[in-house]
């Protein structure tokens, strides 16, 4: 009850004192006050009382009726609120108590109307974080995925910078300058028919694990493993990059490695190999080929030929690079020029040079020129 609150006639427990007052006091009194002083007599008495009790019945019960039918105005009105058939605040002119009912009624539906559109507001909200949630969590597992199919082709230094081409440029079909190396296991196919087959795969292992590290390592880009040759593309991920170098250079430490894991084999008393290696620089044709069922992302094209046939003329332990690549690199490197050779399906002969070494001075030698012919 708020202070200075006090019963009156328009409330509803002022109303049951008068109807209690009617019912239960006045008629006494007025009786005993009219019996003391002798206005009338018994019989009049009991008319008197009984008339009186009737209509002192009459407008207490029509009292508490009215108070009792605003009661049940309120609760219909607080009923239809729940049911959902009304939304607008409870208008109702009652006793005080009842008024004070629907005032307070209302401030609470106001404020649950408030909560209510605010939790609205912040599950629209949690709706748009979930969905941005999601489509970052599609984003990252693509990018995981994406990053593991590149690895496997080109080395973690180059992964990151692959993922951030937009709209999947590197994927394009196009026309590009880069060199193109090759690298063949000599007499494996001897050496193969007397070894068991694990040893034959561990061999391969091997030998590929640490071979496609040095690609990686120097910026290339795997294309295939065709048996025991091994094929690598210089160029194709940073058109910045001196792409002729980052091929001999690989080329280099190759070999080096190469005798590493030949002189362990040796003192291991398993059998050793040596490998020819071949690199040519031009233009080629890049994007997917293939099948329906199976496209592989590979380059094409006379470059590519011509950097086969320079393989297969190299020697175990030799290098063996076309004129372009040559011309084209800024390093320093020791080259004894090969000449010009025919090479299968070529009508002019082809400017080749083996790589020796690093060199200590910024020269490059050339020595003599021969003419050689292969098919």
């Amino acid at each position: 009850m708020k202070p200075g609150f006090r019963k009156t006639y328009n409330t509803f427990s002022g109303k049951i004192l008068v109807a209690l007052g009617l019912m239960a006091l006045l008629p006494y009194l007025l009786v005993i006050y009219l019996f003391i002083y002798e206005r009338i007599t018994p019989s009049e008495t009991v008319y008197l009382f009984s008339f009186l009790a009737l209509f002192s019945i009459f407008v207490g019960y029509s009292l508490l009726r009215r108070s009792a039918d605003q009661i049940y105005a309120l609760s219909r009105e607080i009923s239809k609120i729940e049911s959902g058939e009304k939304k607008d605040p409870i208008a109702i002119r009652g006793d005080y108590e009842l008024a004070e009912i629907a005032m307070h009624f209302n401030s609470m539906l106001k404020k649950l109307d408030d909560m209510n559109r605010k939790n609205q507001e912040q599950a629209t909200q949690l709706m748009v974080y979930a969905r941005d949630l999601s489509l970052s969590y599609q984003r990252t597992r693509q990018e995981e995925e994406l990053r593991n199919r590149i690895s496997r082709y080109v080395g973690n230094n180059l992964v990151e910078k692959l993922i951030e081409l937009q709209d999947g440029v590197f994927l394009e079909t196009e026309r590009k300058n880069v060199s193109i190396l090759f690298a063949d296991i000599r007499s494996f196919t001897a050496m193969a028919e007397r070894l068991d087959a694990g040893e034959v795969v561990s061999m391969l292992n091997e030998y590929f694990s640490v071979m496609v590290d040095i690609i990686f390592k120097n910026n290339g880009l795997l294309d295939k493993f065709v048996g025991d040759q091994l094929i690598a593309v210089f160029g194709l991920l940073d058109s910045g990059d001196n792409h002729p170098e980052n091929a001999i250079r690989t080329a280099l430490e190759m070999e080096a490695a190469n005798r590493k894991i030949q002189d362990a084999r040796r003192k291991k008393g398993l059998e050793t190999f040596e490998a020819g290696i071949g690199i040519n620089t031009g233009q080629t044709i890049i994007g997917n080929i293939g099948s329906d069922n199976r496209m592989d992302y590979t380059v094409i094209g006379d470059c590519v030929n011509i950097a086969a046939r320079l393989e297969q003329m190299a020697k175990g332990g030799e290098i063996i690079i076309g004129e372009q690549t040559c011309l084209q690199n800024t390093g320093s490197f020791h080259f004894e020029s090969r000449g010009e050779v025919y090479v299968k399906n070529k009508l002019e002969p082809v400017i080749c040079y083996n790589v020796l070494g690093y060199a200590k001075e910024n020269s490059v030698e050339v020595h003599g020129s021969r003419t050689h012919t292969i098919g």
